[in-house]
């Protein structure tokens, strides 16, 4: 294994034969007379000369069989986008359930998983708890007939602001069994986000807890709960989790203990079966820029995007033991449960901080639980990576299959060290980027691609993904900077906005005619390695030039004294905008004068003298998302002494004080 960074021009991963041969979706390659990942890609998105179907219905269709979903009602239809490919339906005419092919099946009595384990938990505090399916099955059913006694019906939406406890996985199927639509609400949301969230849905029952563990500190939740209900004016009932034996107040006629509802209903239940259309969860965007957004999801498309995911690019096995970190509220939590489960795997969820009580404790779950898939996001890497390699000594981590992470673009050095360290140089990367508007991913590698640091492969299987400029022309094989596009929909495209059509097709579909604008930066590179480059509304115009903010602050990372950066971009009189950077240094550095004046160098000698840094920061952290995502608007604000807007995303709030000291 190298000690030696290396930048993105260099492949550092190559595939095993033997590793390639092993995989799905190379099995998937061979039984369809398909050679590599191109042709494949090709085939699933493109027409194909003599083959009546297109190459969208053809995989769409496929796949359904491959990943072994089951349908109650076959559907007649794959696709019917003929009022355009924003309003496209899927699986006309079908019928099923998520929940059914997530639980029920795999704890029929006839089953041989019935008494596997499906979640393994473990608290802050230590405390380990296993559920198997037999197990999971009953509670979502006891879930399903608490809703359907407080009168919910299919259609209905229930909130879900809870700690990450196991009974967020059966409240969350329980949903789906009874045709209720699923809010996840990320628990460390404060009163205004939640209230937002809870009115904008119109959730009429909320389930919650009495609070959490971070930190070693207890976190109330239930308090926070109350404000918002109050100010949301929705909920009816209250259904409490009792995770702290905390004294709570509790408003008589509208909460109720779990213990009392819950876990005292009715075990049996018949799960309904529905359209493929008819709505499942109402995620919303995480509120760090503007109103959040409500992306509406469906039981066809909930479940098999996600199920692609696993098993082409992720590989899934029977005998894995996913681990992505992420709360209930995004994303990647409900996508992580359902994209495992559909198969009858294991995960494994996990309560609290990364580094409590030491900072080795992702290191420390790894090695005790055997985990063999394990996803987070580059921040938290950097973030680990700082502690230095001796908290990795005496852990084994062997039993890692595969890595994962998404949310940001990477830096080499981080990537390396992750593939290096975590990874013992032969674990790859999978490296994905879509997001909560189609729960799933529109670029990421599968088990048949080699890496190079930061990249995320190639376009998904069954996404008709491109790169294109200003006019929508395609750029990808120009090999330049150009905005992410997608041509055509997917089965888990959100269906519209839970506020409407008119933000919908404002906010993916206006740029562009009949092309779906993700937002991001992106460039394939002359080997066919595709990278993002950052946020397309983030770009700076410094002096009639542009540059991505993610682009300078990987030239600042580049430095072997950077550990991470956040950049962000001022007016200035004489180009229009100035650079602005805030570092934090590695631990062996000092933040001095000389060492200022170094790096502002160092970036005008990576990307040219405009793009030089007019001011640059020191400073120990930057405000983040729990999921750790560098909120660089709140930077912004401070930066310009503006207003800060909703903070309860931010999982340190005090960071907001540095910032501004540094000043």
């Amino acid at each position: 294994m190298s000690d030696s960074l290396t930048g993105t021009d260099e492949v550092v991963y190559d595939p095993e034969e033997s590793f390639v041969e092993e995989s799905n979706i190379w099995q998937f390659m061979q039984r369809h007379g398909i050679d590599d990942y191109e042709e494949l890609h090709r085939r699933s998105t493109t027409d194909v000369e003599g083959v009546e179907a297109s190459g969208l219905d053809w995989f769409w269709d496929e796949i359904v069989d491959t990943l072994g979903i089951e349908f109650d009602q076959p559907y007649e239809t794959v696709r019917d986008d003929s009022d355009g490919p924003q309003f496209a339906e899927w699986y006309v005419g079908g019928e099923l359930n998520i929940a059914h092919n997530v639980v029920d099946r795999h704890a029929d009595p006839t089953a041989e998983t019935r008494n596997k384990v499906a979640t393994i938990w473990e608290g802050e505090d230590g405390e380990v708890r296993e559920v198997t399916y037999h197990e999971l099955h009953r509670q979502a059913n006891q879930v399903a007939n608490t809703l359907e006694s407080k009168g919910i019906e299919t259609g209905d939406t229930v909130g879900l602001y809870m700690p990450m406890v196991p009974e967020i996985v059966s409240i969350l199927y329980g949903c789906f069994k009874a045709g209720a639509i699923a809010v996840p609400i990320f628990s460390g949301f404060g009163v205004d986000a939640t209230a937002t969230r809870i009115a904008d849905a119109g959730c009429s029952v909320l389930f919650t807890g009495d609070g959490f563990y971070r930190r070693g500190e207890e976190i109330t939740l239930k308090s926070q709960a109350d404000e918002a209900i109050a100010e949301a004016g929705h909920v009816e009932d209250v259904i409490v989790f009792d995770r702290l034996g905390a004294e709570i107040p509790m408003t008589e006629g509208r909460d109720e203990w779990w213990t009392d509802s819950v876990a005292t209903a009715d075990d049996s239940y018949e799960t309904k079966s529905l359209p493929s259309d008819q709505e499942s969860m109402l995620l919303y965007s995480s509120g760090t820029t503007g109103k959040p957004k409500g992306i509406v999801h469906t039981h066809a498309g909930g479940l098999v995007q996600p199920a692609k995911e696993l098993y082409f690019s992720f590989d899934h096995k029977p005998s894995d033991r996913f681990f992505w970190v992420s709360d209930i509220g995004w994303m990647m939590g409900p996508w992580t449960l359902i994209g495992n489960h559909v198969f009858g795997g294991t995960i494994f969820i996990y309560e609290g901080a990364p580094d409590y009580p030491e900072p080795d404790r992702y290191w420390e779950m790894i090695d005790r639980h055997g985990l063999s898939v394990f996803g987070v996001s580059p921040t938290a890497i950097r973030a680990l990576r700082k502690h230095g390699d001796e908290w990795l000594s005496g852990h084994d981590l062997s039993t890692l299959r595969l890595l994962g992470s998404t949310g940001e673009p990477w830096d080499p050095e981080s990537w390396q060290w992750f593939y290096e360290r975590v990874g013992n140089g032969e674990t790859p990367i999978m490296n994905i980027s879509g997001g909560t508007e189609i729960f799933g991913c529109f670029l990421q590698p599968s088990p048949t691609h080699s890496l190079k640091p930061g990249t995320l492969g190639a376009p998904a299987l069954g996404m008709d993904v491109d790169i294109v400029d200003a006019t929508g022309e395609s750029i990808a094989d120009d090999h330049e900077q150009g905005y992410l596009v997608c041509r055509s929909s997917a089965p888990s495209m959100t269906k519209s906005l839970w506020s409407g059509d008119e933000r919908y097709l404002a906010e993916y579909w206006s740029r562009f005619d009949d092309l779906w604008d993700h937002g991001d930066w992106a460039e394939k590179d002359e080997d066919g390695f595709w990278f993002l480059q950052g946020r397309a509304d983030d770009v700076l115009n410094v002096a009639g030039r542009k540059v991505g903010p993610a682009e300078v602050e990987g030239a600042l990372i580049d430095h072997e004294a950077v550990n991470a950066a956040a950049v962000i971009g001022a007016d200035d009189d004489t180009t229009g905008t100035a650079v602005v950077a805030y570092v934090i240094l590695e631990e062996d550095y000092e933040e001095t004068d000389d060492l200022r004046a170094e790096l502002t160098d160092h970036v005008g000698e990576e990307l040219g003298k405009p793009f030089r840094p007019s001011e640059l920061y020191f400073v120990d952290e930057f405000p983040e998302t729990q999921s750790g995502k560098i909120v660089r608007r709140l930077i912004q604000a401070v930066h310009e002494d503006e207003e800060l807007g909703d903070l309860s995303s931010i999982e340190n709030p005090e960071a907001l004080e540095e910032i501004e000291a540094a000043r």
